[in-house]
């Protein structure tokens, strides 16, 4: 009988989760398993994983077959290297203090690796979020200065409105100093004629 380690799809429309099975090959897959090991949540943020690792070291030493996407989600969760130290173990090659501190010293690494990547993820979200309100602000001062320019007259207008302003004072102070001189030149004539007789 051929056994796999693969995915079973359970939860509903577009919000899938899956459970991390032992299973006969010829079994449908969200048939009959034989063990279930943990489970896969795509959904999140990062993908949340859940897995007995002892169970499935202890499968693939049994000579499990994992799918593609279990055997990436098994390496990611670092069985696939248990598997590897252990057999090394087996095989005399290393003894079992060895094989265990190299895998804490692994899972240390990963922990930092994960830890950076959060931090990474979280500047990054920051700087796009920062990038997107300076660009807002840059269009909000545009249409402020494009509804000032179009509040305001241009300025060649202006100019031209306050050389005809000057130009009507001009005119007036002119009438009005020509009527000035217009009212005394009777006065000068009756007073010329006057001194005349």
């Amino acid at each position: 009988m051929a056994v796999k380690i693969r995915l079973a799809r359970r939860g509903r429309k577009k919000k899938a989760i899956y459970d991390i099975v032992v299973a006969d090959a010829r079994a449908p897959r969200d048939g009959r398993f034989i063990e279930k090991l943990g489970i896969y949540n795509p959904g999140t943020q990062p993908a949340t994983v859940v897995l007995q690792s002892d169970k499935a070291v202890d499968w693939l030493l049994k000579g499990a077959q994992p799918t593609d996407t279990a055997r990436s989600i098994l390496q990611h969760e670092g069985v696939l290297l248990r598997k590897h130290l252990q057999v090394g173990v087996l095989k005399g090659a290393i003894s079992q203090d060895v094989a265990d501190s190299r895998f804490e010293e692994w899972k240390g690494s990963k922990t930092d690796r994960k830890t950076t990547a959060a931090d990474t993820l979280a500047q990054k979200k920051d700087a796009d979020k920062k990038a997107k309100l300076d660009a807002e602000r840059k269009v909000n001062e545009a249409r402020a200065e494009a509804i000032a320019k179009k509040n305001t007259p241009p300025a060649e207008e202006v100019a031209t409105e306050e050389v005809a302003d000057e130009a009507a004072d001009a005119a007036e102070t002119t009438d009005a100093a020509e009527t000035t001189d217009a009212a005394e030149a009777p006065q000068a004539d009756a007073t010329a004629e006057e001194s005349a007789e």
